[in-house]
């Protein structure tokens, strides 16, 4: 057989018993899940989520899953917790237990103390009969009937259903609590996410000295080495009052110079485009991205609800903060 066919057949061999793996243990959910469910969304504490070996790799992700879509979680790795660090669980919260054998040791060692706590002890094995499934307050069985390791003895499919089962119960938390991508990128306020739902206007805006604005009838020559000076392609033209009147860009300059060789008579109000698009300062920076998208401009002037000018960007600023 071609090796690297062979090393593809192996591979979707594997990729297939995990996927069948996880339609199992869905189409074994029951009423238990509903309970932890209900035990998670319920807790007035945090949510404690522990395993050992492979198990524990899968409760790390399942806590980080948790605190990123708004229950808060945290790994505590339980032989740790034998010596101290049981000390961070306390009363109101729940505790989350993983283990493909139902029998590990290392949890089994803190159950006890566990039981003294007023916490809700939810433990995810493979065997309702277990030791670990007895003391649980409630259990969820995630047995699979084949794992992905031809030996059969390397944690694969088994590990890969119970990633599955943690991030369902997160995405059943997070529809129940009605949490949104904002709610998400306030987790996350570091990442591409966070700068696209968190970013305004407000927070990437020329103001003051470096706002490119003329009063109306400015003689053109005057607006231009405003615009220049302010080096945003743009210059805003406002009333007495500081209010939006139009917008002079360099794309009008140039379809100027087409049309017209003198321009020592014109007033910025000759060539101003009368009727500009403009976006408030508590507006979205993502939304500034798509508003000059639509109307194929690189600038905005920004607006305050009277229609005053407060500010102003272009597309390099937007580049700039990473939004776009």
């Amino acid at each position: 057989m071609n090796l690297h066919k062979q090393y593809l057949d192996w591979a979707k061999t594997a990729m297939h018993t995990e996927a069948e793996a996880v339609r199992e243990v869905a189409a074994s959910l029951d009423g238990n899940f509903v309970r932890a469910a209900g035990a998670l969304l319920a807790c007035t504490g945090r949510v404690i989520v522990t395993g050992m070996g492979k198990s524990g790799h899968i409760a790390r992700k399942t806590a980080a899953t948790f605190a990123s879509t708004g229950t808060p979680a945290f790994f505590v790795h339980p032989a740790e917790a034998a010596h101290g660090d049981l000390g961070m669980v306390a009363d109101g919260d729940v505790v989350l237990a993983l283990s493909n054998s139902g029998e590990s040791d290392e949890i089994l060692s803190i159950v006890p103390a566990l039981k003294r706590k007023n916490v809700v002890f939810i433990c995810i094995t493979a065997k309702p009969q277990s030791t670990m499934a007895r003391y649980a307050d409630i259990h969820i069985t995630a047995a699979v009937s084949q794992e992905a390791c031809p030996l059969g003895l390397a944690p694969t499919s088994s590990t890969t259903a119970v990633l599955a089962l943690g991030d369902a119960l997160a995405v059943v938390l997070l529809k129940a609590r009605s949490f949104t991508p904002q709610d998400f990128a306030l987790s996350h306020p570091a990442g591409s996410l966070g700068r696209r739902l968190l970013l305004t206007v407000a927070d990437i805006m020329h103001t003051g000295d470096d706002l490119p604005a003329v009063r109306e009838h400015t003689p053109l020559k005057n607006a231009v080495v405003v615009m220049s000076g302010k080096g945003l392609g743009m210059v805003a033209v406002t009333d007495g009052a500081g209010c939006l009147k139009g917008v002079l860009t360099d794309g009008d300059l140039r379809r100027l110079f087409e049309r017209c060789d003198r321009f020592a008579a014109l007033t910025v109000n000759d060539v101003m485009s009368a009727r500009p698009t403009a976006i408030a300062p508590d507006g979205l920076a993502v939304e500034a991205v798509k508003l000059m998208r639509e109307k194929r401009i690189n600038s905005l002037p920004v607006c305050d609800a009277a229609g005053k000018v407060v500010g102003a960007l272009n597309m390099h600023d937007l580049l700039k903060a990473r939004v776009v």
